[in-house]
């Protein structure tokens, strides 16, 4: 089969070491193009670079986005109306409104699209969460605790500077308590995102769950940690070596073909707009 054509906007670091890679080693994808703000950046991938985002969209069948939150939110309107199968980043925009317009615009679309939640494409993420389902879980916690904000870390951007902890690793945390608990109905945050945030998730089948984050921690730090207790057992994500970008452009490219279907789409990005937008009101000043 045909690998699917996939232009790349963004051609920052995290683009570099990974979106831009993972389309363009196959079998399932392909590298189209790609278009930046700075097009020099781009021509580091050995892709065309194309001056206006337009002239990419007319030589693929999906675009993926590795760019700020405010630019996906923007750009990612626009794919949709063009009729592009979109591969999303977290979170889908820096604010509520975003979030509505660009799932919108692909509910209006009727593209396909798909959410790059790094670790739900791991393969020991897929077994915790399967011993999750067997444990009639009723409580959890997680922590995702890092220093990538001090100094000169190429993660020091100035969204994650402005933003925080909750916009930046919140997704992950969130979808992945909410997947192993149940869907997340509530939250209630204390704390700074720029410092300490805590969260306590409430989920529809009356579990909860605690969530620590913290990108500005020194030291010699713990791996982030995921563990979830049930009347029957407990399960704990143990650490993973494997590659979760193979699976995600091999589901994506199958999402693609299908038109749609994804469960982690756009609309679920949405959702978890919703409870980190919540959060960060309880957490303004």
């Amino acid at each position: 089969m045909e690998p699917v054509a996939v232009g790349l906007v963004g051609a920052g670091p995290w683009a570099e070491r990974a979106h831009a890679p993972m389309l363009a080693r196959g079998p399932h994808t392909r590298l189209a193009g790609v278009w930046a703000r700075r097009p020099e950046a781009a021509a580091r991938f050995g892709a065309p670079v194309f001056e206006r985002v337009e002239e990419l969209f007319d030589v693929c069948e999906a675009v993926a986005f590795c760019v700020p939150p405010a630019v996906q939110a923007e750009i990612g309107v626009r794919a949709a109306r063009a009729g592009k199968a979109l591969l999303l980043e977290k979170p889908l925009a820096d604010s509520l409104e975003g979030a509505e317009r660009l799932a919108g615009a692909v509910a209006e679309a009727g593209v396909a699209s798909q959410m790059v939640l790094t670790m739900r494409y791991a393969t020991q993420t897929r077994i915790f969460l399967a011993r999750c389902a067997e444990i009639e879980a009723f409580g959890g916690h997680a922590t995702n605790i890092c220093g990538v904000l001090l100094g000169n870390h190429h993660f020091a951007t100035p969204w994650r500077l402005e933003r925080g902890a909750l916009l930046d690793v919140g997704p992950h945390v969130i979808d992945l308590l909410d997947a192993a608990l149940g869907r997340v109905t509530g939250v209630r945050a204390h704390g700074n995102p720029l410092g300490w945030t805590g969260l306590l998730l409430e989920h529809e089948n009356g579990a909860v769950s605690e969530a620590s984050l913290c990108m500005t921690a020194v030291g010699d730090l713990p791996p982030s940690s995921y563990a979830v207790y049930g009347r029957t057992g407990n399960a704990v994500l143990l650490p993973f070596d494997d590659d979760p970008l193979e699976n995600v452009a091999a589901e994506f490219a199958e999402t693609v073909r299908n038109g749609g279907g994804h469960p982690l789409d756009a609309a679920h990005g949405l959702r978890l707009q919703r409870i980190i937008a919540e959060a960060e009101a309880q957490l303004a000043p």
